[in-house]
């Protein structure tokens, strides 16, 4: 990606979700992606909580440019390369 997101990708990170809460990282410094380690101290940015309450597939948002954050919308296949 950019020197923006250094750990974002270009795809979502389509996971197995068990009923839970996370933190799904917004900033793109967390090396635990999709989730927060809290990497976001240094940049000023906050994670997105979002409550699972059911077992399901999450495809969460890896480009970080979602109009649908922390959820993949399709977004990442405006960028180069996909």
């Amino acid at each position: 990606m950019s020197q923006k997101f250094p750990y974002a990708q270009n795809s979502p990170f389509v996971l197995e979700m068990k009923p839970g809460r996370y933190a799904w990282c917004s900033c793109g410094e967390s090396k635990k992606q999709p989730f927060c380690d809290g990497s976001h101290e240094k940049v000023g940015m906050r994670p997105i909580i979002e409550v699972i309450t059911e077992a399901k597939t999450v495809a969460w948002c890896g480009c970080k440019s979602s109009e649908k954050k922390p959820f993949c919308d399709g977004t990442h296949k405006k960028f180069t390369g996909n």
